[in-house]
């Protein structure tokens, strides 16, 4: 599979890790919008939001789970910013599930900038 994101968890395309398990990876985004900025994905290849079913979006409260212990240890006490955009209009240009977990400053809101 041609998978950026796969090739990421397959260790043939280097990131910087955060974080590893069983079911995900986080890594540190290279074009970051925001002092703290990770990509959360599962390590199961699902294509977006809308290819989740009910066998594989308990992955998606486990990457929750991990982003709310992920932002502390990241102190983010202010407040934090999950995102994931679904399709090519929505700005979806790796077709792998992810999130951004964005923190580190106070954030407003624009399509254009992503925060």
């Amino acid at each position: 599979m041609d998978c950026l994101f796969c090739n990421i968890i397959a260790g043939t395309v280097p990131s910087t890790k955060i974080y590893e398990d069983d079911q995900m990876y986080v890594f540190k985004d290279i074009a970051p919008i925001a002092p703290v900025h990770y990509l959360m994905i599962p390590k199961q290849h699902i294509s977006g939001v809308s290819a989740l079913t009910e066998e594989n979006a308990a992955v998606v409260a486990h990457i929750f789970a991990v982003a709310a212990k992920l932002a502390k240890e990241a102190g983010l006490d202010n407040g934090f910013r999950i995102v994931t955009n679904c399709g090519d209009d929505a700005g979806q240009t790796v077709h792998h599930l992810h999130f951004h977990l964005l923190g580190g400053k106070q954030m407003g809101w624009s399509a254009e900038s992503g925060v």
